[in-house]
């Protein structure tokens, strides 16, 4: 890999939950080639208290995440991403903001367990099942010898990784 730093957003409607869980995994698994960002389209205006729990408890620190707008990202100062994943299927459908720079894109959703209902032990378990299926792209991802593949082999490669661990559920 060069020595170059890789921007990365990670989208979702809410951004409180699948995309801060992907933006914590790549800051972390990804640290000194890649910078992490997560926004959405409508924000809830804070992190789920479940997604926290978990970061917390796997040793993520939590103290800057948030839920923003992915206006946040459409303004000059903002840094230019080079890869931009949706994570819900909501904000795979929706008209995204036109990138500068044309960044690469793809989409990995994956269910809400935000959308979860039931005991706190079946909310908790649906929030490690998502950062577990968010954790195996995300590595896949920081694996791939991005200096080494053309645009085109590039692409592939996002679009394969977001199909890994889905059901029919998940696509929609």
């Amino acid at each position: 890999m060069s020595g170059r730093i890789f921007n990365v957003l990670f989208l979702c409607t809410g951004n409180s939950a699948r995309s801060v869980l992907a933006e914590a995994i790549l800051g972390r698994e990804g640290e000194g080639h890649f910078k992490s960002f997560s926004a959405g389209s409508q924000p809830l205006g804070s992190v789920n208290p479940y997604a926290l729990e978990l970061l917390k408890s796997l040793d993520f620190r939590t103290d800057d995440f948030r839920s923003k707008s992915w206006d946040e990202f459409e303004r000059p100062s903002s840094p230019l991403m080079d890869f931009i994943f949706t994570v819900c299927g909501n904000a795979a459908k929706e008209v995204c903001p036109v990138w500068p720079g044309h960044p690469a894109s793809a989409h990995w959703g994956v269910p809400d367990p935000a959308a979860v209902t039931g005991s706190d032990e079946e909310k908790r378990k649906a929030f490690m099942k998502t950062f577990q299926q968010m954790n195996a792209r995300v590595c896949e991802f920081i694996n791939l010898p991005l200096d080494k593949l053309d645009n085109l082999s590039l692409q592939s490669a996002l679009e394969t990784i977001g199909q890994q661990n889905q059901s029919a559920d998940e696509l929609s």
